[in-house]
């Protein structure tokens, strides 16, 4: 089932998501909606404070994005209470883009490796360490589950570029194509 996807502004967004257990109630149709609704909006990770659960749970497919040559670099990975356990390399540059801020994108730096302790959708435990493309979505998924949204790691002229769109998402005025809630003001 297609869930909305819940726009910058909504106060979920900014909060610290909570731990889960195995007994989260339906959590195998929650994962398997998460897929159908971030792949339908054309994303490359969902977090479930997008879509309006304060839980620690993310999805991620890289390997749609990843050149013919190296798709078996990517991952299709569900994260349940994932926690950064270590970043380290050099920070590059990076555009990003967010499904709950549509058609804002800007350069964000994120260290090029970061170790991850997690379970995945079996509650089996992973101590993985991810690095490029694949650490800077789950960095940025991560970030969601820390209420952090990617504009806050902008430079500062592009923070100031953009509010006028941030704005308007806030108060309902953007255009998304996929199933978008927003926060009425």
């Amino acid at each position: 089932m297609l869930l909305p996807i819940y726009a910058y502004g909504q106060p979920v967004l900014k909060k610290k998501a909570k731990i889960i257990d195995a007994k989260f109630p339906k959590l195998s149709e929650l994962i398997s909606d998460m897929w159908e609704t971030m792949y339908f909006a054309h994303g490359v990770g969902l977090a479930a404070p997008q879509i309006g659960l304060s839980i620690r749970l993310f999805t991620i497919d890289t390997i749609q994005i990843m050149d013919e040559d190296k798709k078996e670099e990517g991952i299709k990975q569900v994260f349940i209470n994932a926690q950064v356990i270590e970043e380290n390399g050099d920070l590059w540059p990076y555009e990003e883009g967010c499904l709950s801020i549509p058609d804002i994108r800007g350069d964000v730096e994120r260290p090029q490796k970061v170790r991850l302790q997690y379970v995945d959708e079996n509650f089996v435990k992973h101590d993985e360490i991810y690095e490029g493309i694949n650490a800077r979505v789950i960095q940025h998924e991560y970030d969601h589950l820390e209420g952090i949204l990617f504009i806050e790691k902008l430079k500062p002229l592009k923070k100031k570029l953009i509010q006028g769109k941030l704005s308007d998402i806030k108060t309902g005025k953007a255009i998304a194509d996929y199933k978008i809630k927003f926060l009425r003001v």
